[in-house]
């Protein structure tokens, strides 16, 4: 993640303490935020649903005492956040138990979800859980939500569950997957988010996994991203010079680190240093360090995007284990990835800000998992320049 308000605006955020980990000696320390996808279910058929999900179960789903075994492993372990995701969680009826019990152990319940059956009850039972936030995934304003949702009323049904959260005072944020078809409406987003009151937003990147690779074609070209970055941080800059504290990040393209630090270079930004320090400790911490993920059937992945690179699974052995267990060779890899990446990746000047970016796009477009990823956007005046 790259924290734009953070580092563009110098604001203070709730989850800067666990995004930059500032007791932890070095990258490979850092204690994983874990993505747990609980169920293959969901109601809706995204057309860039990473994990495919559908409309029944098609593998084995882990129970509840299931669960909250894993659960216990990454508080053993001291991942800080659990982020119940899918398919869509909700349609887990112990959701709710499985949360609190994962607060009850000291880390952080997170869930990100479709909204659309977020009702009051429900964001009650979430709000008692002791939940920290739910982010529900707007991909555009209301026709362009709807069709890449794949269903009518979309929209509005998820917009419904926003404000189901808000009134129970649950924090709620908003998901946005970039693409050719939403970036003309980022301003209508961020309109949407002052008239809904909503605090918070991550703007992730196309990666062409699970369905996504069958709308490869949407991605962004590079021109196009450093258009819709720089709109991002021109809102973002903006709202904060208007008092309006929205808290904004973009994800899976770690180039928007140094793209960011080098436009504020070239702005004599006053907070140019400060970024570049932020950076440097955010650098090493994506796939395989800083983030996890956990199938529903307990298979654990690097992320929850390379779904084809199964680690091992919790039913048999501790996350931890598997986590740590540098004899596997591409774990020992994504440890320090910047050493592997080949390419113009691995020739940038600015590769310790970004340490070769994402690894399962970069396989997903080139069949490589080291090739240097086709979603990195910097010219090659930016790349090779000293």
């Amino acid at each position: 993640m790259i924290g734009i308000s953070k580092l563009y605006c110098g604001t203070s955020e709730t989850a800067d303490n666990i995004r930059y980990q500032h007791g932890a000696a070095n990258h490979a320390e850092r204690k994983p935020v874990v993505v747990w996808n609980c169920t293959p279910e969901c109601n809706l058929s995204c057309s860039h649903c990473y994990s495919a999900s559908g409309s029944a179960a098609d593998d084995y789903e882990m129970t509840t005492a299931e669960g909250r075994l894993l659960i216990e492993q990454l508080a053993d372990f001291g991942s800080p956040v659990i982020l119940f995701s899918g398919g869509e969680p909700l349609l887990r009826k112990d959701l709710p138990e499985l949360a609190r019990y994962a607060v009850e152990k000291g880390m952080h319940a997170v869930i990100s979800s479709n909204g659309t059956l977020i009702d009051s009850d429900i964001a009650g039972s979430l709000k008692a859980a002791g939940v920290t936030y739910v982010g529900v995934s707007i991909d555009g304003l209301e026709d362009t939500h709807d069709r890449f949702r794949q269903r009518n009323g979309a929209f509005l049904e998820a917009l419904w569950g926003i404000r189901a959260c808000r009134n129970a005072g649950l924090k709620v944020g908003l998901r946005c997957t970039l693409n050719k078809e939403n970036i003309q409406e980022i301003p209508g987003i961020f309109e949407l988010m002052i008239r809904e009151n909503i605090p918070r937003i991550c703007f992730y990147h196309l990666v062409s996994t699970g369905r996504g690779k069958n709308i490869k074609n949407s991605m962004l070209s590079s021109e196009a991203t450093r258009r819709a970055v720089d709109m991002i941080i021109d809102y973002t800059a903006g709202l904060h010079k208007a008092g309006r504290r929205i808290e904004v990040l973009t994800v899976d393209n770690l180039a928007d680190g140094p793209y960011l630090y080098l436009r504020m270079l070239r702005e004599n930004h006053p907070r140019a240093a400060a970024a570049l320090q932020l950076l440097k400790r955010t650098a090493g911490g994506s796939t395989g360090v800083g983030i996890g993920c956990v199938n529903w059937n307990g298979e654990v992945y690097p992320d929850q995007f390379w779904r084809n690179k199964k680690l091992g699974n919790i039913l048999i052995r501790p996350f931890g284990d598997i986590w740590t267990d540098l004899s596997n060779p591409l774990m020992k890899k994504l440890k320090n990835k910047q050493e592997y990446v080949t390419g113009r990746c691995a020739e940038c000047r600015l590769l310790k800000l970004c340490c070769g970016n994402f690894r399962a796009r970069a396989e997903a477009l080139t069949g490589d998992p080291w090739a240097a990823d086709p979603g990195c956007y910097l010219n090659d005046e930016e790349i090779f320049s000293i």
